[in-house]
């Protein structure tokens, strides 16, 4: 695919709640196709059927990824070379896999240079502007700020806000950045866009009906407290 698809495009991240009512194939494909209908410019998909089955029912890009929860890392996004090809053999026009520098069964060049083998696109999900910087002096086509907050060493950013700051100093630098985690509204997106973004992922807010649903009882609930 041409990387220049998705530029100032959304992507919409169709990952249900683990074991939900939503779990389910056909819902994560009926998501997919909604969004796309709506006019989203790429999907990200998690596990290697699901990413199958939509890319067979859409016609635009999909990011491929495919979560763990190791014993021995901390690393959750695609963490294996087998993880890579399963999601190449499925269709995935580009692989995203985590770009920290922690404890990891597979190096970030080797799974980079397993998804370029195949002719797709790499894309690094990073936590730090150090993460990013060196994803891309490896080559990754693009640079995720997914993992910001999602790391020990980032522990300490806003549970509820978007680091646009990281999107715009990646962007800065060159980068090809996909906005991404705790955007929430549509105005925040709009805001990504403004602070450099290449493309921005919307996932909680479009897709998970139990953290929406969430979001708007504790900000009744807190409306109660104070009359």
């Amino acid at each position: 695919m041409n990387i220049e698809q998705l530029k100032n495009q959304l992507v919409v991240s169709c990952q249900p709640v683990p074991d939900s009512p939503m779990d389910r194939q056909d819902i994560i494909v009926a998501m997919a196709c909604a969004a796309v209908a709506a006019g989203a410019g790429g999907l990200r998909i998690e596990g290697a059927d699901n990413v199958r089955a939509v890319v067979a029912a859409v016609k635009v890009p999909v990011i491929g990824i495919v979560k763990r929860d190791l014993a021995d890392s901390p690393v959750r996004i695609t963490p294996y070379l087998q993880d890579v090809e399963d999601l190449i053999h499925a269709g995935a026009a580009i692989i995203a896999f985590d770009g920290t520098d922690r404890t990891r069964p597979a190096s970030v060049a080797s799974l980079l240079q397993a998804v370029h083998k195949a002719g797709r696109l790499a894309m690094a999900d990073c936590s730090t502007e150090a993460d990013g910087l060196a994803a891309l002096a490896l080559g990754c086509d693009l640079i995720g700020t997914t993992l910001s907050g999602y790391t020990d060493e980032t522990a300490d950013q806003p549970a509820d806000v978007p680091n646009l700051a990281l999107v715009r100093s990646l962007s800065a630098s060159g980068a090809k950045v996909v906005a991404e985690g705790r955007i929430r509204t549509a105005a925040e997106a709009a805001d990504a866009l403004r602070h450099g973004a290449f493309s921005v992922t919307v996932g909680s807010a479009i897709t998970r009906i139990e953290h929406i649903t969430l979001w708007f009882i504790e900000s009744m609930n807190q409306a109660v407290i104070r009359d």
